[in-house]
């Protein structure tokens, strides 16, 4: 935990010292169009209160779940269903006085068929630099929940983080998370070159809690970036920011069908080298046989946003777009509503202001007016920005920080609006 915390110290360092800039190699960011009134955005309210915290979204084709934190004496994990409008009575899935919290790494929630997955991040007994994931799994067949379920069995005292889950077959689900269980060895991995390296690491867990056997994805990919994976064809689609033997830490995807996958496939060549980790991974939607990957890159102390398409179900990607008209700092989201359009989610930096803007985007390249979602001051503990889509609805969800309290803001925009 000392060691993400003192990484993700060195990205605010960074971003600072990147914001110092705003050229392009021909001395300009890319313009888009001018930002839209704000009056497309309709607020809506949510069931969380008292001190919340760090929203996931996950839709169905009718329905919108909704997990987040809740934080008083201890941290308590909470969801809530929205349906024809309306959000169910928040269900509590878990409480303890031993959670990892992070703005950077925090629960996520999936569902498959009535069955539910969702996540949080322990510290054992006297831990200092580690942290598990456990997982809790509620069957639809059973209608009980399987709680405190130890996500990686290698019983090393490492981290383990930025869980991602897609659902899988009938009543199943994919997972995939950054495991250190390599790191410890001869006490190398984070932030250097040498020595074993963060994994990637991948399981089936099925709708009454047990796992097939986990899998070693990837040796050696960036130490505390957020993965993410998406459906397609059926099978898992996975991108995460990679970590070459040079310090070149550029997006890969990885495409996993029944037992197999395949190798790691860059996503674009950015060749962004930077010594650590920048604290900011990609996000990936599909439609059908298609897929949009939007990632963060900062090459010579750039900071740009970038979307790239994929036609072939995710075995290329087409040349990226850039999304961002200002200075950002990532917080990327994507879905798709179709098989040649996105709408991306981003966090744009004006001044000393942080702008939640999303903006649809084409595989032809053409982009719309960026709307903005929200407006609130730089702070990193508000987390990045959660998007997703239910019918002709898009819905953000992020959050709000004033002093010591924090709330959980949702929004929602007709997609014909963008």
């Amino acid at each position: 935990m000392k060691l993400v915390t003192f990484t993700i110290s060195l990205f605010l360092l960074f971003f600072i010292l990147v914001s110092c800039k705003n050229e392009t190699k021909n001395g300009k960011l890319e313009e888009t169009k001018t930002e839209t009134p704000t009056k497309i955005v309709s607020s809506l309210l949510n069931p969380t209160s008292g001190n919340s915290s760090y929203p996931r979204l996950f839709a169905t084709e009718s329905r919108l779940l909704m997990s987040w934190v809740q934080e008083d004496s201890i941290s308590r994990l909470y969801y809530s269903i929205l349906e024809n409008g309306e959000w169910t009575k928040p269900y509590e899935v878990n409480s303890g006085n031993d959670w990892f919290i992070s703005w950077a790494d925090f629960p996520t929630i999936a569902e498959n068929n009535g069955n539910i997955l969702v996540n949080y991040l322990q510290n054992p007994v006297d831990a200092k630099d580690d942290y598990n994931i456990k997982i809790n799994v509620y069957s639809a067949k059973t209608q009980t929940w399987k709680k405190d379920i130890l996500l990686h069995n290698d019983g090393t005292a490492s981290e383990h983080g930025f869980m991602s889950v897609v659902p899988l077959h009938e009543s199943s689900f994919y997972v995939i998370w950054l495991d250190g269980r390599n790191t410890i060895a001869k006490g190398a991995g984070h932030g250097t070159s040498a020595g074993p390296a963060m994994s990637l690491r991948g399981r089936v867990v099925n709708a009454d809690g047990t796992m097939k056997p986990s899998v070693e994805l990837d040796n050696r990919v960036c130490d505390c970036c957020q993965t993410a994976v998406t459906p397609i064809n059926g099978a898992p689609l996975l991108v995460y920011r990679d970590r070459s033997d040079n310090e070149i830490r550029d997006i890969s995807r990885i495409r996993l069908s029944d037992d197999s996958f395949s190798k790691p496939l860059t996503v674009f060549n950015d060749n962004w080298k930077i010594s650590g980790c920048p604290v900011s991974g990609p996000a990936i939607a599909s439609f059908k046989n298609k897929a949009a990957v939007a990632w963060f890159t900062a090459v010579n102390n750039i900071p740009k946003v970038q979307l790239a398409f994929s036609s072939d179900g995710g075995e290329t990607f087409g040349i990226p777009i850039q999304i961002n008209n200002h200075e950002t700092n990532g917080g990327v989201d994507v879905v798709m509503d179709s098989e040649n359009s996105a709408m991306v989610s981003w966090i744009e930096i004006v001044g000393d202001e942080a702008m939640i803007q999303i903006m649809r985007v084409s595989a032809d390249g053409s982009k719309g007016f960026p709307v903005t979602i929200s407006k609130s001051s730089l702070r990193s503990s508000n987390g990045n920005p959660q998007l997703e889509k239910v019918g002709d609805s898009l819905y953000a969800a992020w959050t709000q920080t004033e002093g010591t309290k924090s709330s959980v803001m949702t929004a929602s925009v007709s997609i014909k609006d963008l």
